[in-house]
């Protein structure tokens, strides 16, 4: 399933990203995060809708719910970019690849070498299959 986070309202999408960044978190947490507040029952019905639509997931605790993203980073992170890839390099990963090589004045030295290693083990995988 992909989700869509850049489809979210922007409230919504704000208090995904808290969540990324912070980890689990009570409505009430959720709340003092916010740089602009909202009441508590109404971050709690975002919740509700986030857990609605698949983005959020909670747990009991002492504390009394939780809440967490229902996916990964990881996973997050290659759904947008799958998203962009689509939009605005008509689903080419190559031009991606080659967008992001074109602003190699900054990338360090490093990240290029991470860079090649990464482009190694994908022709590596490739030839195994």
């Amino acid at each position: 399933m992909i989700l869509m986070l850049s489809k979210l309202p922007p409230r919504e999408r704000q208090i995904v990203d808290i969540l990324f960044e912070s980890g689990p978190l009570t409505a009430g947490e959720v709340c003092d995060h916010l740089p602009d507040p909202l009441s508590g029952s109404a971050v709690r019905a975002m919740l509700k809708r986030l857990e609605d639509k698949g983005f959020v997931q909670r747990a009991d605790s002492e504390r009394g719910f939780l809440y967490s993203p229902a996916v990964s980073e990881v996973a997050a992170r290659k759904s947008a970019l799958s998203e962009i890839v689509r939009v605005f390099f008509n689903g080419s990963a190559a031009g991606a690849a080659s967008a992001l090589l074109g602003m190699s004045d900054k990338l360090s030295t490093d990240e290029l070498s991470d860079l090649e290693a990464m482009i190694a083990k994908a022709r590596k995988a490739k030839g195994a299959n």
